[in-house]
C-alpha cells in the first residue's frame, strides 16, 4: 500500500526461528532471523479491504491461463484473463454487503460469491486477516479481510434473463428495508403518539415466533385442561359461524369482546366518520349503509370524546364490511367499487370471508360475515337493536335475520309492535336439530 492509514498501529517485534539440527533438516536449508515492523491496519469506511475467495468447483484461473497460452490456435498468444467485478451496497451505512463476480474469458459461466448469502451468512466464529511481508522494507502489514469472510465462488450459467437478477433483487430489498428502518427511526423520534403506537403495532404484527417461544407455547398447550363438553359442541359452533366469544361472560360487552373483532392495528384507520362529524358535514346516504346513517345521531348524545370516537370507528368498520361484501358480490359490484378499504383491514377480510384466489364470498362463510355485522350492530345499539335497517343493508328478510340473531345467543322481544334483538348473558346457544329424511 502506498499510504498508511492514520489509525494503523505499529510495533516492533523480532521474529525468532530456531535452526534445526542436521537430522531434522537434511537439506541444510538456512533460516534467517528477520527484524520487522508490524503494522496493523483497521477498517476504513471509504475503502474495501482485500478479498479472499476460493473455487470449490476446482476451477483455477492460473491453470486456465497457461492452457490458453499453450493453445496452438491462439495466434496472438494472448490468454483470456478472467474479469473480476466487486459490487458493494452503498445504501447500507457500513457497506458490508459485497458480491464478487469472476467471469472467465470466452465462457458463459460466472463464479459468484457474496458476503450475505450461503456459507457467508452463517455465524462467523473467527476473524480473518491477510499478512504481507516485505523483506526489503522490513515490514509486515496485517490487513483485515473484507467483512471478515472468505468468499465461496459458486458457478452460475450466464443467461440474458437471469444476469445479475439476484444482485438486483437483493439491492432492491435492501433499499426498501433500509428506507423503512429510517422512517421508523424518524417516527420514533418525532412522530405523534398515535404514529408511534401504529409503528409498534406493525412491528408486533410482523414479528415471527422464534423456536424457543414456539417450544414454550407447545408446552403450555399440552398443559391446557380441555373441556370435553365444549369439544362435543364444537361442530355446532363451527356450523353457526360466530365471531370470537366468551360463553362464561357476565356482561354483553364481555360476551363478544370488541378487541377480538376489531384488532389493535385497525383502530388507527377508522377515523373518517369522526372527522366528518366533527367538521359538521353530512354523511351521504349513498356512501354509507342505512344502519350507519341512522346511527350517526348517537354521537351527539355522547359527551365523552373517547366514546364518540369509538362509536364512530365501529360504524366505519361496519361500512367497510358492507362495501367489502359489495366488492365481492356478483350483482352488487358497482356500489362498493369506489370505496377504499385500508389494506390491513382488507387483508383480514380476505382471510376471514373468502377462499384463496376467489373473487366472491365463500358460501360457507356468508353466515360468519353476517354474524360479524350483527355483533357490531349490537355493540352500537347497546345490545338492544331493531334489525329493520340492518336487514335492508344485508339484503335479507327480517324472518331470515331472526335465525342469525338466535345463533348468536340473542333473544327476540316485541315492544310497541317493534321487534328487538337483545343479548342475555351468559350466552346460551340453541341446539341445532338435524332432521333426517324418513325412509320410504
Amino acid at each position: 500500500m502506498d499510504k498508511q492509514p492514520s489509525a494503523s498501529k505499529s510495533r516492533t517485534q523480532k521474529s525468532k526461528k530456531r535452526s534445526r539440527d542436521d537430522n531434522q533438516n537434511p537439506g541444510g536449508a538456512k533460516h534467517e532471523n528477520l527484524q520487522v515492523k508490524i503494522q496493523l491496519f483497521q477498517d476504513q469506511p471509504n475503502k474495501i479491504p482485500p478479498l479472499v475467495a476460493y473455487f470449490p468447483s476446482g476451477y483455477n484461473p492460473q491453470t486456465q491461463q497457461r492452457q490458453d497460452e499453450e493453445e496452438p490456435n491462439n495466434q496472438n498468444n494472448s490468454p483470456k484473463v478472467p474479469k473480476v467485478k466487486v459490487y458493494r451496497n452503498m445504501a447500507q451505512r457500513k457497506g458490508n454487503r459485497l458480491q464478487v463476480v469472476v467471469s472467465p474469458g470466452g465462457s458463459n459461466v460466472d463464479f459468484v460469491g457474496s458476503s450475505f448469502t450461503g456459507e457467508a451468512a452463517a455465524a462467523q466464529v473467527c476473524r480473518y486477516s491477510l499478512g504481507v511481508l516485505d523483506k526489503e522494507a522490513g515490514t509486515l502489514k496485517i490487513i483485515p479481510i473484507a467483512t471478515n469472510k472468505i468468499f465461496r465462488l459458486e458457478p452460475r450459467v450466464r443467461t440474458a434473463e437471469t444476469a445479475n437478477e439476484e444482485a438486483s433483487n437483493s439491492t432492491k430489498s435492501e433499499l426498501t428495508a433500509n428506507r423503512m428502518d429510517k422512517l421508523g427511526e424518524l417516527t420514533a423520534l418525532y412522530g405523534t403518539k398515535r404514529e408511534r403506537k401504529k409503528r409498534k403495532d406493525a412491528i408486533n404484527l410482523k414479528k415471527e415466533v422464534d423456536s424457543e417461544s414456539q417450544k414454550s407455547l407447545d408446552k403450555k398447550i399440552e398443559e391446557v385442561a380441555f373441556d370435553k363438553e365444549a369439544l362435543a359442541n364444537t361442530s355446532s359452533l363451527i356450523a353457526r359461524n360466530i365471531p370470537p366469544h366468551d360463553v362464561s361472560a357476565t356482561t354483553p360487552l364481555e360476551a363478544y369482546p370488541l378487541d377480538k373483532i376489531i384488532l389493535k392495528g385497525d383502530w388507527d384507520f377508522l377515523g373518517d366518520i369522526y372527522k366528518l362529524w366533527q367538521g359538521g358535514e353530512k354523511v351521504e346516504t349513498n356512501a354509507y349503509p342505512h344502519f350507519v346513517c341512522n346511527r350517526i345521531r348517537k354521537l351527539d348524545a355522547i359527551e365523552d370524546e373517547t366514546q364518540q370516537w369509538k362509536l364512530s370507528c365501529i360504524l366505519l368498520y361496519i361500512t367497510h364490511l358492507m362495501k367489502f361484501r359489495d366488492q365481492f358480490s356478483m350483482g352488487h359490484v358497482k356500489s362498493g367499487k369506489k370505496h377504499i378499504i385500508p389494506s390491513i383491514i382488507h387483508h383480514r377480510f380476505l382471510n376471514l370471508f373468502t377462499d384463496p384466489g376467489s373473487k366472491i364470498l365463500a358460501s360457507e362463510k356468508i353466515n360468519l360475515f353476517i354474524s360479524y355485522v350483527l355483533v357490531l350492530a349490537l355493540h352500537v345499539d347497546g345490545f338492544r337493536t331493531d334489525p329493520s335497517d340492518i336487514a335492508q343493508d344485508l339484503r335479507i328478510s327480517k324472518v331470515d335475520l331472526r335465525q342469525h340473531f338466535l345463533n348468536l345467543g340473542c333473544k327476540l322481544v316485541h315492544q310497541n309492535s317493534i321487534l328487538y334483538a337483545t343479548l342475555p348473558v351468559p350466552l346460551n346457544f340453541p341446539s341445532q336439530n338435524i332432521r333426517r329424511k324418513r325412509r320410504q
